[in-house]
C-alpha cells in the first residue's frame, strides 16, 4: 500500500498554485493521473522519485520515504522512471543501458526478449527510433524490479501504430512485474487501455478519482452527428453489446447489433454516426 498526503506551493501559468494531494494507491494497481497542463502532475511524479521537495508523508508499506524529519535519497527508493526523451547513455549500447542500472544479464536478456530488442542489444541508441529508444528507457526503468514504475507522457512522441505496440508492452511487464504503475497521460485512449485507476488534478487538487470508463465516458444524448474515431473496446451487457469508441479528446459509448458486432475489430478506425436517434458504428 503506498499513502501520499503531500503538499507544495507551485508557481504556474496563472500564478500561485498548491499542490495538495492524498491517497492511497494499491499494490499493482495501473494508476493514471489526468488534467490539464500545469495542474500538478509531472511535479507529483517528481516528488514521489525524491527529485522535487514537499512536505508531508509519503508511507511505502511499512517505510517512510518523506515526513516531517526525513526525505529517503532518490537513489534509496525503489522507483524506477520512464522520461518523454528517453534519457539513455549515448555511448553505450542497448544491454550497456541496461547493465548500468543492475549488473543482471539473466534479467536484462529477459526484458529484452520480452520487448523484442534482444537484437539490437548490441547497439547504439543514435541508431534506434523513437519507439526502440523507448522500450529500451522501458527495460532499464525494471532493471531493479522496482515497487513503483513512474511514467511521464511515455509514448506522445510516437506514431499511432508504434504507440498501439508499446501500450501492450507496457501491459506486459506491468502484469508480470506486478509493479505499481504510475502514469501522466493526456490521451483517453491511452489511459482507457492501460489503467484501471484515473485520477484528474486541476490547479493541484483531486477533482475526480475513480475506474476510467467512469471519469472518462461522457455521452451527450441524442444528436444527428457523424464522426471517425477508433474502436477501443466491446463490452457485452447482458443481450446487448457496448462499443467504446475514442473521438479527439473524448470517449463514448455506442450500443451495436449482432450483426455489427461480427465486423468490428478492436484497434481498428471506425465511423460513427448516427440518424433520427438510432446511432451506428461501421469499420473503416
Amino acid at each position: 500500500m503506498i499513502k501520499i498526503n503531500i503538499q507544495k506551493q507551485l508557481h504556474g501559468s496563472n500564478g500561485l498554485m498548491n499542490l495538495d494531494v492524498n491517497l492511497e494507491i494499491k499494490q499493482g494497481e495501473f494508476l493514471a493521473l489526468a488534467g490539464l497542463s500545469g495542474s500538478g502532475k509531472t511535479t507529483l511524479l517528481r516528488i514521489l522519485a525524491g527529485l522535487e521537495e514537499a512536505s508531508g508523508i509519503i508511507k511505502i508499506n511499512n517505510s517512510i520515504w518523506l515526513d516531517e524529519k526525513f526525505s529517503l535519497s532518490p537513489q534509496k527508493r525503489e522507483i524506477g522512471f520512464v522520461f518523454q526523451d528517453y534519457a539513455l547513455f549515448p555511448n553505450y549500447t542497448v544491454l550497456e543501458n541496461l547493465l548500468y542500472v543492475k549488473k543482471d544479464l539473466k534479467l536484462a536478456n529477459h526484458l529484452l526478449r520480452i520487448t523484442d530488442l534482444s537484437e539490437l542489444k548490441n547497439r547504439l541508441p543514435q541508431t534506434l527510433s523513437g519507439g526502440q529508444k523507448q522500450r529500451i528507457s522501458l527495460c532499464r526503468a525494471l532493471m531493479n524490479i522496482p515497487k513503483i514504475l513512474l511514467m511521464d507522457e511515455p509514448l506522445s512522441a510516437l506514431d499511432s501504430n508504434m504507440i498501439t505496440k508499446l501500450q501492450n508492452e507496457i501491459l506486459t511487464l506491468h502484469n508480470e512485474f506486478n509493479t505499481t504503475t504510475i502514469m501522466v497521460s493526456h490521451d483517453p485512449s491511452e489511459i482507457y487501455r492501460l489503467a484501471n485507476r484515473v485520477i484528474t488534478l486541476n490547479f493541484g487538487q483531486i477533482i475526480n478519482d475513480g475506474k476510467p470508463k467512469d471519469i472518462l465516458l461522457k455521452t451527450k444524448g441524442s444528436q444527428k452527428f457523424s464522426f471517425e474515431g477508433e474502436l477501443l473496446d466491446i463490452i457485452k451487457v447482458d443481450v446487448i453489446h457496448v462499443a467504446v469508441v475514442s473521438i479527439g479528446q473524448q470517449l463514448v459509448e455506442v450500443v451495436v447489433g449482432k450483426d455489427e458486432v461480427k465486423n468490428l475489430i478492436i484497434g481498428q478506425k471506425v465511423s460513427l454516426s448516427t440518424k433520427a436517434f438510432s446511432p451506428t458504428i461501421l469499420g473503416i
